[in-house]
């Protein structure tokens, strides 16, 4: 990975994506933006312009698999969605355990006391946050020799 680049996350679904980005250290992911899909062009536009605004070297996106580590239907269009992202920008891609993320980012934005409303316009890149944390961790833990736990990104 260039040196200073950012890691950027996606939590994919059939109408919008979560976005969160690292700092250029790694170790630290922040909500990005909520995108709502359009078509094939415009998505690949507004990708190629936030990978160059935000210097990003490589994408995580989010892989919904089951509770006992199965992929379905849903993690079979993710793994789509992440070949159409690598071929329409050029950056690569790798997958990463989502499971729970959403969950999670609900829970987070109930706590702080935000309506309904607010809490969707939120969701999914608070959910591409954890999901993008959760990747940076592991993969700091893995680079220091610490023990992990979670999903192998690389399977």
């Amino acid at each position: 990975m260039r040196p200073r680049s950012r890691i950027l996350a996606i939590d994919p679904g059939s109408v919008r994506l979560g976005l969160a980005i690292s700092d250029t250290e790694h170790r630290l992911a922040s909500p990005l933006t909520t995108y709502t899909q359009r078509d094939p062009h415009q998505d690949a536009a507004f990708l190629k312009t936030i990978i160059a605004e935000e210097e990003v070297a490589l994408i995580v996106i989010g892989l919904p698999i089951h509770e006992d580590g199965s992929e379905g239907a849903q993690a079979k269009a993710a793994r789509v969605f992440g070949a159409w992202v690598h071929e329409a920008t050029g950056v690569p891609c790798v997958f990463y355990d989502e499971r729970f993320t959403s969950f999670q980012a609900d829970v987070l934005l109930d706590d702080i006391g935000l309506t309904k409303k607010k809490r969707k316009a939120r969701r999914d890149r608070v959910a591409a946050q954890i999901l993008l944390q959760t990747y940076l961790d592991e993969t700091l833990n893995k680079a220091q020799g610490q023990p992990t736990l979670g999903f192998d990104p690389g399977s």
